[in-house]
Parts: structure tokens; sequence; C-alpha cells
């Protein structure tokens, strides 16, 4: 108990840090999305833009977690968001005169900085928390819940921040600003930074990257299509298509539009997070045993797979898109953030849960590889199945990759402790 301030400070620390590397990822997301529709590009040209994002976030949750454990955690947070502040100055050199092809390719390799960026200061945050954490009952769960949580509220507020910058500063003031000012506050961090987190040990060997657990297996697997489910419609196929419904073309349209689309992502991202930070509540943790929150995994996943499904049979009867589907789209999807973020939060704990301290950098590592995974295909996917079936595809898509994720989460077993024994 001794330790509880100063983890506490570094807690706080380690927060703020990623609270502000999410915000201005949420926002660059949504400025890069909403720009490039606006240039012309088509769905699956867009979901290219995001591509290979998710493809350094899965080689970079493979090696980050042996790099942190053999250098420290400070040094791959701190590398994390340093090269986010480089990817956003980058975007500012994008020339408008250029050919589609040179576009998509430049923001392709952007975005793909970007990625190893944000996957780099993931690992980083959610490891930490496993040394940080008190050790009474629930304390990693709330922890884990709380930083989780709080960082998707902002990113929420991100794609609100990255619509409103690209309506009133366009898409080169808006990325230059967002990489002031996270500039400014890495430096802060660097210099604030209270001690408290592991330095690593130079015996770390790459081959231990790979995880023995059963569970940790199976709770990577099921993480691929929960986050795949999301994906499919939240990264193109949604904004996309109510972009069709809400603007008419005109420059005062599409900014409207663009306000309207913003502040429907940021209001998901917010209400996934605060729900999120509440999981442990909801759950009633410090009343279950671990054996009770791996059956609750099992029951969360089977009930989100009924929320895609029932959007899905609501667009089948829907002539096109009528003022009552877009209505219910919107309060679906809101449920359907609901009950993924109780998914989610299960998820980050568990994976805390099953490790040890030793190899929990490259347990999380390997977890985060396999969620950026379930991203990547969930990108491709968005694009493709708006482009090929329209919304009908994307959310029946959403609903299959659930129940791959539901049957995933029934082979987790009770014994938690069996991970290395």
């Amino acid at each position: 108990m001794s330790r509880r301030p100063e983890a506490l400070s570094a807690y706080i620390a380690v927060t703020a840090a990623y609270w502000a590397f999410m915000l201005t990822d949420g926002a660059l997301r949504m400025l890069v999305l909403l720009h490039f529709h606006t240039m012309g590009f088509s769905p699956v040209q867009l979901a290219y833009l995001f591509v290979l994002y998710e493809i350094a976030g899965m080689v970079t949750n493979l090696t980050a977690g042996w790099i942190a454990a053999r250098f420290g955690l400070t040094s791959t947070l701190y590398t994390g968001l340093g090269l986010q502040v480089v990817a956003m100055l980058a975007l500012t050199q994008l020339d408008p005169n250029w050919a589609i092809g040179m576009s998509v390719a430049f923001v392709m390799i952007v975005q793909g900085a970007s990625g190893v960026a944000k996957d780099l200061a993931k690992m980083s945050s959610k490891s930490a928390v496993k040394f940080l954490a008190p050790a009474e009952s629930e304390g990693l769960f709330r922890w884990v819940a709380l930083l989780t949580g709080s960082k998707n509220a902002v990113k929420g507020l991100g794609f609100l921040l990255g619509a409103v910058l690209l309506a009133i500063l366009g898409f080169t003031w808006a990325a230059l600003s967002m990489a002031i000012m996270l500039a400014a506050i890495l430096i802060a961090v660097i210099m604030y930074m209270p001690p408290g987190l592991p330095r690593g040990r130079k015996g770390a060997k790459f081959s231990e990257v790979f995880s023995k657990s059963a569970n940790v297996n199976w709770l990577s697997t099921a993480r691929v299509f929960l986050f795949g489910a999301r994906d499919v419609w939240f990264v193109v196929g949604i904004p996309i298509y109510f972009y069709a419904v809400l603007s008419d073309g005109t420059e005062d349209g599409n900014r409207a539009a663009f306000f309207m689309i913003g502040t429907f992502m940021a209001v998901w991202v917010i209400l996934y997070g605060a729900v999120q930070a509440s999981a442990p509540k909801i759950l009633h943790a410090s009343d279950r045993s671990e054996g009770d929150l791996i059956r609750a995994a099992r029951s969360w996943a089977a009930a989100l797979f009924c929320v895609p499904a029932a959007l899905t049979a609501a667009v089948f009867v829907s002539s096109g898109p009528e003022t009552w589907l877009t209505t219910t789209l919107v309060l679906g999807l809101l449920v359907f953030g609901a009950i993924f973020a109780v998914n989610s939060s299960l998820h980050s704990y568990l994976i805390l849960a099953f490790t040890k301290s030793e190899r929990v950098t490259m347990d999380v590592g390997f977890y985060y590889m396999a969620n950026a995974s379930g991203r990547l295909f969930g990108t491709v996917l968005s694009g493709l199945t708006y482009q090929i079936g329209g919304l009908s595809l994307v959310l029946g898509t959403a609903a299959a990759m659930v129940a791959l994720a539901a049957l995933a989460s029934g082979k987790l077993t009770d014994q938690a402790s069996e991970a290395y024994s």
C-alpha cells in the first residue's frame, strides 16, 4: 500500500497521455473520411485509406509487447505520441492537385504510421494498469474499465472535433492544429511522468510474444470478430449512408451533414466509453468470481448478436432511406454501442486477469494484434459490403461476426489461472 500514491500518479499521467492521443486519433479519422468522401472517393477507396493503419496495428502489437518488455513501457508510450505528431504534420503536405492514386498511397502510408503510433500508446497504457492497479477485489477491473471507458469518451469528442475543424479550418489547418496540441502534451508528459512503470528486462525473448494460454488465445479470437463486427459498419458504411441521407449537395448542406455525422459518431463513442467505465457496476463485479465474469462474456456476446440482426431485418423491409429507418438505425446503433461496451470492457479485464506480470506486455500486445486484425477485416469489409450490397449487407455481416465472437467466447474456461501452469 506504500506505493499507492506513486502508482496513482503514474496512472493519472498514463491516462492523460492516452486521452490526448485518442482525441487526435478520433479527430484524424473523421477528418480523413469526410475530406476524401467530398473529393469523390468511393466506399472501397475510403476503406483503403485505413487498411495500412490496421495492418500496421497488427505488426506493431506483435512486436510492441516485446519492445516494452525489453526497453520499458514509457519508451513505447512516448514513441507512440511522437509518431502521431509526425503523422499529422505529414498530412499537411497533401497536395489537392495530386492524382487520386497518389493521394490514396500517400494517405495510406501516413495512416500506417498513425496505426503504429496508436497501438504503441494503447499497449503501453493498458499494460501499465496491470502494474499500477490496487490489489483489492475489483481493483484491476475498475481501473482498466475507467481507462478504457474514459479514452473512448475522449475519442468520441475527437470525432466531433475532426468534423468541426474540417468545416471551420479546412483539412490542412485542422491537421496542423492537432499536431501542435499533441506535441505540447507529449512534452508535458515527458517532463512530469512519475516513476512506477517497469523499465524492461534485457532477457526478454521475441518468441515469448506467442501465448501458450488457451484462454488468451480464445479471448483474442473473440476479439477479432467482436471488433470486426463494429468496424464493418462504423468505418465507412454508416457515415457514408448518413451523408447520402443528410446532405443536399450544396456547400452549406455538406457542412451541416459533417456536423450531424460527427455529432452522431461522437455521441456513439462517448456512450460506449461511459458504459465501459461503468461495466464493473453493471456486472456487479465486486460480488462475482472470475469464473462468473467469464460466463458473462459468453452471454453478453450472444445478446449483442440480436441488435445487428434486427437492424438488418429493418433495412430489408424498408423501401429506401425513410425517416423511420434512419431513426431506427440511430437508436439501434446506440443500443449496440452500450452492449458492445460491456463486451469490450469484459475482454479488457479478462486479458489482464489471464496473464502474469512478467509477460503482461507480450500477452496484451498479442491480444491487441488480434484486435487490430478484427479492425482490418472490418475496415475492408465496410467499404466492400457497402459498395456491393448496401447497408443490409453491412449490418448482416456485422451480425455474422458477432455470432463468431460469441462462439469463441464459449471456449473460455473457468480456470483462469491455467494460463501458465
